[in-house]
């Protein structure tokens, strides 16, 4: 198996709107290769666009267990317990990664769970 080339594959087939056929090839790449993060991250970004979210919650916890501070893993986390509709979990790893970096989309993803626990909270 030549990893290197399974992952320049993968890439093409994430970046070409193929999530699926990324984690198929991703997947004994990150069991040959398990501190690979770039890989890892791939994965968990393919499981997430492919609606695949115990998958990518798994790779994301990985890598934020291997680096805390790895502001985009928190941030992708926030977003898969965001759309897996667990709100109270996201919102430590969406903060952490607004307070981590400046971004837009970390902001716009912030505030929508802040929104959306408010609203639910009041009634």
């Amino acid at each position: 198996m030549d990893l290197l080339e399974d992952y320049r594959r993968a890439t093409f087939f994430f970046e070409s709107g193929d999530p699926l056929g990324a984690a198929r090839l991703l997947e004994p790449i990150v069991e040959a290769e398990p501190h690979n993060t770039a890989v890892r991250l791939l994965l968990a970004r393919a499981y997430f666009n492919s609606a695949q979210l115990n998958g990518a919650e798994a790779q994301l916890r990985v890598l934020i267990e291997h680096d805390p501070s790895d502001h985009y893993a928190h941030h992708v986390l926030g977003r898969t317990l965001e759309r897996s509709g667990r709100f109270r979990e996201a919102l430590p790893h969406l903060r952490l990664a607004s307070a981590m970096k400046t971004q837009t989309d970390y902001q716009e993803a912030l505030r929508r769970v802040e929104t959306w626990l408010g609203k639910n909270s009041a009634a």
